[in-house]
């Protein structure tokens, strides 16, 4: 029983789905999960319950702003905060037991408890005063990551908050304070915006999202100011001081060097995040680590010590759910013989806010850098008829594209549902697809989808409805 082919040692996206993989594929497997529910950070306090609460926020936000200009009119409507984040546990609990079915359905032994590496195939994990010692071939490393903070500032989790904090305040702050102006900080700061927030983020940077195309960065920004939320670019936090009823942050201004105060209710603070292998006898065990703490690994995910393997947040490149997944099922397949590997040019990112950001392959900068030629083709949604009769007209399609073969190099959106349209982008690119290619492709009318087929045929400067 307490030997296996495989042992994961976390259970999110990368760890849950390496294991069940590897289950399919023949090997016997366990996972190794400390939270007592597994889906890791994602499906309990990251990616799934903030699509709830972004899902809600902005059906309250039309329903209140929007409906009456459209002809639908509410009375009475009101705010039920207790019930919203109820509406969001309950579906957390869904989902993560969900997984559970079908680490049963797919024969994946399910490990409560801490794993610790003791040795190149030896595991234990302590499940309180419970220590058990198993024995694996092969073991993958998916533990993810922490929240990272700013020194000096102490995360409490109810007046100086992280994301996780953010997700269940039991009501909706007056001001609240975003240091950071990343994914996650934006996608928070809009939630709590629409449910009434006045809200304020503080970027050391002079642009947001950084690593995005600045196009994109710049129309996203000037869409936010418009829903109400102000920005402090350029400004470094010196100090966040909690009285208990409210929070004082210290900034400077980089360009004219003074020094400001902001008081507000909360500050979540949203500065990125850091890998979590705490705890683990990584160097005990001879496994390396970069200078940003992150593992190092192969081309096959490999680490220093040949039958242990890392994916996910520990490792390099974006920390998103999908590329954990992405990982987990390669490992599993080069485990069991078959060539899996990951295309790392075509990750998809998205931004959940309205309008959503959605991003694959180089941005416009990344080209510049490589000094590649290239050309560009854009279509606004405001051309677009459905996003027209949809009362969504904000943003536009960006293609970039090779201009000697034309090849799809990189798509960038800004708009409604870009980020599922983000995925057709992310398939052409994989098969190879030029601009031409997409722009001959039949799109359905009237589709917000359209926006791409247009953009393709602005490549060449071509575009039919703009």
């Amino acid at each position: 029983m307490d030997n296996f082919d495989l042992v994961v040692i976390g259970g999110g996206p990368g760890g849950y789905v390496c294991a069940i993989r590897a289950a399919q594929l023949g090997l016997k497997t366990a996972c190794v999960e400390s939270r007592g529910a597994l889906g890791g950070t994602c499906l309990n306090v990251g990616c799934i319950p903030s699509k709830s609460l972004l899902n809600l926020s902005e059906n309250f936000h039309k329903a209140k702003k929007d409906f009456v200009n459209q002809g639908i009119e509410i009375n009475g409507l009101k705010l039920n905060i207790e019930k919203m984040m109820s509406n969001k546990n309950k579906s957390i609990q869904v989902l993560t037991k969900g997984v559970e079915f079908l680490f049963k359905k797919n024969k994946v032994t399910y490990i409560k408890g801490k794993g610790v590496l003791l040795s190149k195939n030896n595991i234990v994990v302590y499940d309180n005063n419970k220590k058990t010692e198993y024995k694996s071939k092969n073991i993958v490393i998916a533990t993810g990551s922490e929240v990272s903070s700013l020194p000096g500032i102490e995360i409490d989790e109810e007046n100086i908050i992280s994301s996780t904090g953010a997700l269940s305040l039991k009501k909706v702050p007056k001001k609240l304070a975003v240091i950071g102006g990343g994914y996650i900080g934006l996608e928070m700061g809009s939630v709590w915006s629409r449910l009434g927030s006045e809200v304020t983020v503080l970027e050391y940077l002079e642009y947001i999202t950084p690593g995005m195309d600045r196009e994109i960065s710049n129309e996203f920004k000037k869409i936010l100011i418009k829903q109400g939320i102000k920005f402090k670019m350029g400004s470094k936090v010196n100090s966040v001081k909690n009285s208990g009823t409210n929070v004082l942050i210290n900034y400077t201004d980089i360009k004219s060097s003074k020094e400001e105060t902001l008081e507000v209710d909360k500050v979540l603070v949203s500065v990125g995040r850091k890998p979590y292998t705490e705890g683990l006898n990584l160097s005990k065990i001879g496994i390396k680590k970069d200078n940003k703490g992150r593992i190092e690994v192969n081309d096959k995910l490999q680490t220093s010590v040949n039958n242990i393997y890392a994916i996910g947040d520990v490792i390099k490149g974006p920390m998103l759910a999908h590329k954990a997944e992405e990982e987990g099922i390669a490992v599993a397949e080069i485990l069991a013989g078959q060539a899996g590997h990951v295309n790392y040019d075509v990750i998809p990112g998205v931004i959940y806010t309205s309008p959503e950001v959605a991003t694959v392959g180089k941005t416009e900068e990344q080209l510049k850098e490589e000094n590649k030629l290239y050309k560009v083709g854009k279509f606004p949604f405001l051309a677009n008829s459905r996003a027209k009769v949809n009362n969504e007209t904000e943003g536009f399609v960006k293609i970039l594209a090779d201009s000697k073969t034309d090849k799809v190099l990189g798509v960038h959106i800004i708009g409604p549902h870009c980020g599922d349209m983000i995925a057709e982008m992310a398939l052409a690119m994989e098969f190879g697809a030029s601009a031409e290619d997409i722009a001959r492709t039949c799109h359905a009318h009237p589709t917000h989808t359209e926006a791409i087929k247009e953009a393709a045929l602005a490549v060449d400067k071509r575009p039919i409805h703009f």
